[in-house]
């Protein structure tokens, strides 16, 4: 298939990852309007002025991640609920948080349709985290934060491993990949990535 054709052509080699890429149909989540342009590579809108990310980023980012049977992941910024069935494929547990009632409701709704019932979608603020659930395994955020959100920090594991794109935004952002250790944390600058910002609260009007 050329949607993963793609994927393998640019580096991911990951079979799990490749494996849950191919199970989850990307055209139940984007808008009828772009279900055409479903298997492109590429970024596409969808409600609240988000984006679901485009398929070689939600790869590489979950490839990047390691993500293993018996963890439990959060993930901030749910969107269309895309990257966290993709996770739920490969986790013991998905923990997706988002900000705008609108995209969890609708999310939650294409979960449950395709029966992927290892996913809870809470709405509320992504830089705070889920408290209740934590220490989690891995920690994704899809949206970019212009600095180091100490609070999700505070809610990964000793072990664990967060990834999310950091930088100022309207400049390059990078994927950073932060491990957990017994004495801090370790960085690893990944690839240059344009994605939506990372905002404070919940929002109010939808």
């Amino acid at each position: 298939m050329e949607f993963l054709l793609t994927l393998r052509r640019r580096g991911i080699a990951d079979q799990a990852v490749l494996r849950a890429m191919d199970e989850v149909p990307r055209a139940v989540f984007v808008a009828d309007e772009f279900s055409a342009a479903a298997h492109e590579d590429r970024a596409l809108p969808i409600a609240c002025g988000q984006t679901i990310s485009q398929p070689y980023v939600v790869a590489y980012m979950t490839e990047k991640l390691g993500v293993a049977r018996d963890n439990r992941v959060l993930e901030v910024g749910t969107g269309s609920g895309y990257q966290a069935a993709v996770l739920s494929r490969l986790a013991g547990e998905v923990v997706s948080i988002e900000r705008y009632r609108t995209l969890a409701e609708a999310a939650r709704a294409r979960l449950a349709k395709l029966g992927y019932d290892n996913v809870e979608i809470v709405v509320g603020d992504g830089l705070a985290g889920w408290p209740e659930r934590a220490p989690y395994d891995r920690i994704m955020v899809t949206a970019a934060a212009e600095r180091m959100p100490e609070t999700l920090v505070d809610q990964l594991a000793e072990g664990g491993v967060m990834l999310l794109p950091l930088g100022p935004q309207g400049g390059t952002q990078h994927i950073v990949k932060l491990t957990k250790t017994s004495t801090g944390l370790s960085r690893e600058d990944l690839i240059p990535v344009r994605f939506v910002p990372l905002l404070p609260g919940q929002a109010r009007e939808l």
